[in-house]
């Protein structure tokens, strides 16, 4: 039942894991511009995350019934399209 997600203490666990790792992987990147002067922005490498993110989608699934052909395609689409990889080259 979707829901139930809220309460999922393993989907939790997730999160909490996966933003301390886009934490951990972020870099500051600073920026002397002329009309503003110093600017900072917060860089994230998602794609470090990659493994969170795929358990994450696991947990999800169940939660949705999704068949494992679907997850299968989350997976792979994740990778393709989100990851910037295009696994058909």
């Amino acid at each position: 039942m979707p829901g139930a997600i809220f309460e999922d203490a393993e989907l939790r666990k997730l999160a909490d894991k996966y933003i301390q790792d886009l934490k951990d992987n972020s870099t500051m990147l600073e920026r002397n511009q002329r009309q503003t002067g110093i600017t900072q922005t917060q860089s994230f490498k998602i794609q470090k995350s990659k493994p969170i993110i795929d358990a994450i989608d696991r947990v999800l699934a169940l939660h949705y019934g999704f068949t494992d052909a679907e997850l299968d395609f989350i997976i792979n689409y994740d990778i393709k399209y989100r990851m910037g990889r295009d696994t058909e080259t």
